[in-house]
């Protein structure tokens, strides 16, 4: 590609990122023009559950013949839990397919489909597929972390910590060796957002609802991430689960990074955006620590 063509695409790619951050507008322009990571042709749409929204694609590494499995992550997208699809999180997978990890970025049911509880099932049974076939494509199944962006990483912290979800569902919680949340809620009580009211609004237990409820000693390591300049999820649910999980005796690797707000967080897994900050070199540091 001439310096021209470089340049007229990274223009390109910056206005997209300036027009997600305005609005959080679909990514699906994104994934579709943004340079990617190398990664393992593996599967695409397949079936976790009867549901049409229960669906995942795996990306996996690039790998020698006679290799150890790899370490499996399960990808949780944002979006309020109103919006969202797998496909436009592409780069994510590869991202972290580039990085060692067999990966699934998965669906999940969403509102007014879908309130609170019935996303974190529909999470800890994209988790079971991936127990039950991780092997197929190379991963470990019992080196099994999640990673979670905004709703995503509320998603991934209420299947990490309430052992509930990953039990109902078939997991051994034993199986998931760390967690990883970028610019996640977790402590959002009372219910006066009204994203928060129309999916948490109905719950009988609101505390329930919180995943710095389920803090114990017995949580797997944590990565926990946000941006400074995050004014949509606010800097303090980091601070908060961290604090909690530190108290109870978990290992937590806070990073706070200066300038980054919310959108720019998961776009700094992006080969266009990673410069901005070091968050997918830190978090799969982290979460390789914890699963190799």
């Amino acid at each position: 590609m001439s310096e021209t063509g470089r340049l007229t695409r990274r223009l390109g790619l910056a206005s997209i990122a300036a027009a997600l951050t305005a609005a959080c507008a679909p990514l699906s322009m994104f994934a579709t023009l943004a340079p990617k990571d190398p990664a393992a042709r593996s599967a695409r749409n397949v079936a976790f559950g009867p549901e049409p929204w229960q669906r995942l694609d795996v990306y996996g590494p690039h790998r020698d013949r006679g290799q150890a499995s790899a370490p499996v992550a399960v990808f949780f997208y944002g979006g309020s839990w109103d919006t969202g699809r797998r496909q436009d999180y592409n780069w994510v997978g590869q991202a972290l397919a580039s990085r060692g990890f067999v990966t699934i970025v998965a669906d999940y049911g969403l509102y007014p489909q879908v309130r609170y509880p019935g996303f974190l099932a529909d999470g800890a049974l994209a988790v079971r597929w991936a127990q039950d076939h991780a092997r197929e494509y190379g991963g470990d199944p019992s080196r099994i972390v999640l990673v979670g962006h905004s709703a995503g990483a509320y998603n991934a912290a209420m299947i990490a910590l309430d052992s509930r979800y990953l039990t109902a569902a078939g997991v051994d919680p034993k199986h998931i060796r760390a967690l990883a949340g970028l610019s996640g809620p977790y402590d959002f009580l009372p219910f006066t957002d009204p994203i928060a009211q129309k999916i948490f609004g109905e719950a009988a237990d609101p505390p329930g609802t919180q995943p710095t409820s389920f803090v114990t000693a017995a949580a797997p390591p944590a990565f926990l991430a946000t941006g400074d300049a995050d004014t949509m999820v606010y800097p303090k649910n980091t601070i908060k689960l961290a604090a909690k999980l530190r108290a109870a005796g978990v290992e937590v690797e806070e990073r706070h990074y200066p300038g980054v707000d919310h959108v720019r967080m998961v776009l700094a897994l992006s080969r266009p955006f990673r410069g901005r900050a070091p968050v997918l070199q830190e978090m799969t540091d982290f979460l390789h620590a914890h699963a190799d």
